[in-house]
């Protein structure tokens, strides 16, 4: 059996790992884009901040261990076509050269595409480019064309288009390089994936390391600035207020991304939610023999069904499930629950589950409640607050959403894993509390913060009626 995987990074090689480990007569070949598999792309910013001082480092594993399990790796090849009839897919080589490769199961991980706004000179006649300080931020030669503006220009200033986790964590990156950043928003507030609340404590910390946060402004284009301008690019915004204008060196675009389905769509696979390839819980596309996973898919998600929410960690699970099935297995992808972190300078905003207006729409009745609580007992030192809200449903009691804001050594990630275990066993607001977690003072406390923010939302929901 000839198992070929499309796509270097987390669900094609997740997929290709799982065929291998369960079945060693299982013939597997990777067809990576280009010549960076299994690279870490959420470990960029730190890469570009300094604090990984080596760009290989960011491999998960190198070519050698890949290579070591088995599998054939097939790099800087673009996989250009499937031919679901005859079981291959058409692939060209660096060189031009175009081949065709049988298959017998073939596991479509192509990822995604960056969002590319309507910005006058990002697209028209004459785009800048890299090369002119202007970047998308994606993949690692991303990374390495973000890299020479910064070290061949002296960049002093830099503006970011987007305020979602990239773009947050690239604040922090560029602010660590000495940079003077603006941060610019279209929407009301910074992490719009977080309530406003949270959000705007988000907002709060940029602002406290020097960011200049611009919000509700659209960015309309970006051009060469003068000669004798405050940075090589000028950056055009209009705003409730007017017209403004940003001078940067460096541009970061990071307004989101979409999945790339074409290949997969070309052949005749069934799309689902916002364009991505449609799958059912084993991976499988509406093509014979042709599986699909990763952020090029649609997400089963424990709360709402059949959406689009791409994730890393939900790739790598989806590429495992696809890679079992491909070897003749039958598991399903247990869904997600939309689990996130992000570390904003010295703080942690994370979110599981679902916000008030997203369990509205599916049919729940939220309410949601707010709390704060000490990461650990109050009279060791070092203690800081978290900030929570908690959403559940009124008739049911069920735990429906968790968002948590607090310092990074108050183990938010760990926090919001409770959130995440619990909403995925279907427990209530109420049983949080009934957890046996662990305590000591310099740690903890008695009643950990998150049950004391279930407990304050128990009561309030009774008092609510």
């Amino acid at each position: 059996m000839h198992l070929v995987a499309i796509g270097g990074v987390d669900a094609g090689i997740s997929a290709a790992l799982r065929a291998r480990e369960l079945d060693t007569a299982v013939e597997v070949t990777v067809m990576v884009a280009d010549r960076y598999p299994n690279f870490s792309i959420c470990g960029i910013p730190y890469y570009v901040s300094g604090e990984v001082a080596r760009w290989q480092d960011l491999a998960h594993r190198t070519i050698a261990d890949l290579e070591a399990t088995g599998m054939r790796l097939r790099l800087d090849t673009a996989a250009r076509g499937i031919d679901v009839a005859g079981h291959k897919l058409a692939v060209t080589d660096a060189a031009g050269r175009e081949e065709l490769i049988a298959y017998d199961a073939l596991v479509v991980g192509t990822g995604v595409v960056p969002v590319r706004p309507p910005i006058e000179g990002l697209a028209g006649v004459d785009p800048l480019g890299p090369d002119d300080g202007v970047h998308l931020l994606h993949s690692m030669g991303d990374t390495f064309a973000v890299m020479r503006t910064l070290e061949a220009s002296a960049a002093a200033r830099a503006v970011i288009v987007g305020a979602g986790y990239i773009g947050l964590e690239m604040a922090e990156a560029l602010v660590a390089r000495g940079l003077a950043v603006t941060q610019i928003e279209q929407l009301p507030e910074v992490l719009p994936t977080v309530d406003p609340e949270l959000g705007g404590l988000v907002h709060d910390q940029l602002v406290q390391h020097g960011v200049e946060v611009q919000l509700r402004t659209k960015v309309t284009g970006i051009m060469r600035a003068a000669a004798d301008a405050p940075g090589r690019l000028e950056v055009r915004a209009e705003s409730e207020t007017g017209s403004r204008v940003f001078f940067a060196d460096l541009v970061l675009v990071v307004v989101g991304v979409r999945p790339d389905a074409e290949l997969a769509a070309a052949a005749g696979a069934e799309l689902g939610a916002k364009g991505a390839i449609a799958v059912d819980r084993r991976m499988r596309t509406t093509l014979p023999d042709v599986l699909a996973a990763g952020d090029c898919v649609v997400t089963h998600h424990r709360l709402l069904g059949s959406t689009y929410l791409p994730l890393g960690t939900t790739a790598h699970k989806q590429g495992r499930v696809a890679g079992e099935n491909a070897a003749g297995g039958q598991r399903e992808f247990a869904g997600s629950l939309g689990t996130q972190v992000v570390k904003v300078f010295d703080m942690v905003a994370a979110r599981t589950g679902l916000r008030d207006h997203e369990a509205l729409a599916v049919g729940f009745k939220p309410v949601t409640v707010g709390h704060e609580a000490d990461d650990h007992k109050a009279y060791y030192p070092g203690s800081h607050r978290i900030t929570m809200r908690f959403t559940g449903d009124r008739h049911t009691g069920r735990l429906l959403g968790m968002q948590l804001f607090g310092h990074r050594h108050g183990e938010i990630a760990k926090r919001i894993d409770i959130g995440a275990a619990a909403i995925f066993h279907n427990m209530t607001v109420d049983q949080v509390s009934d957890l046996d977690l662990s305590y000591s003072p310099p740690l903890g406390s008695p009643w950990d913060a998150v049950q004391a923010g279930a407990q304050v939302w128990v009561r309030e929901a009774l008092a609510a009626g």
